[in-house]
C-alpha cells in the first residue's frame, strides 16, 4: 500500500508541470476573452487522465523494483564468455567486459554462465544449465570487499 501511494506522488509530480501548463493555458485565454467551449476543456482533460494512465503503467513497474547495488547487484546475473574459462578467461556481463574464473571446469566460448560470486573484480562464475545453484557453486563463490573493509 505504502510502496503504491509513493508511485502514485511520483507519478502526480511527473505530471504536475503538464497540469499547471493545461491550468495556465486556460486562465489566459479566460482573461483574453476567448471562450473556450466545456466540450474542449473535457476532452482535453480525458487527453491527460489517458497520459497519465498509460505513464502510471510504464513507470509503475520500474518504480517498485527492487534496487540492488554493489556485488550483491551482480549475484545471478547471466553473460557471455567471450575468451575460454580454463579456468579464468573473461566475460561479458551487461554489455560489460569482466575478469572471470569457472569454478566448475573450463568453459568454452560463446556459452552462458551465471555469476555465482566475486573477488575485487573478478567474477566467479558457472554454466547456466549446471546442475550447481546459488552463491555457495563453487569453493570460490563469495564476496570480498574492494576496498578490504568488511
Amino acid at each position: 500500500m505504502k510502496r503504491s501511494i509513493r508511485t502514485s506522488l511520483t507519478i502526480l509530480v511527473v505530471l504536475l508541470d503538464e497540469i499547471i501548463l493545461v491550468a495556465v493555458v486556460l486562465f489566459v485565454l479566460w482573461k483574453l476573452g476567448i471562450h473556450v467551449p466545456l466540450g474542449v476543456v473535457i476532452a482535453l482533460v480525458v487527453v491527460l487522465a489517458a497520459f497519465s494512465l498509460i505513464l502510471y503503467k510504464r513507470i509503475a513497474p520500474v518504480l517498485n523494483k527492487k534496487q540492488v547495488t554493489g556485488g550483491e547487484g551482480m549475484l545471478g546475473l547471466e553473460g557471455k564468455v567471450v575468451t575460454p574459462l580454463t579456468p579464468e578467461g573473461a566475460i561479458k556481463v551487461c554489455g560489460e567486459r569482466w575478469k572471470a574464473y569457472s569454478t566448475g571446469g573450463s568453459i568454452s566460448a560463446d556459452e552462458e554462465v551465471v555469476v555465482v560470486g566475486l573477488e575485487g573484480l573478478k567474477l566467479f562464475v558457472r554454466r547456466k544449465n549446471s546442475s550447481e545453484q546459488g552463491e555457495g557453486a563453487g569453493k570460490n563463490a563469495k564476496i570480498v570487499s574492494t576496498t578490504g573493509k568488511n
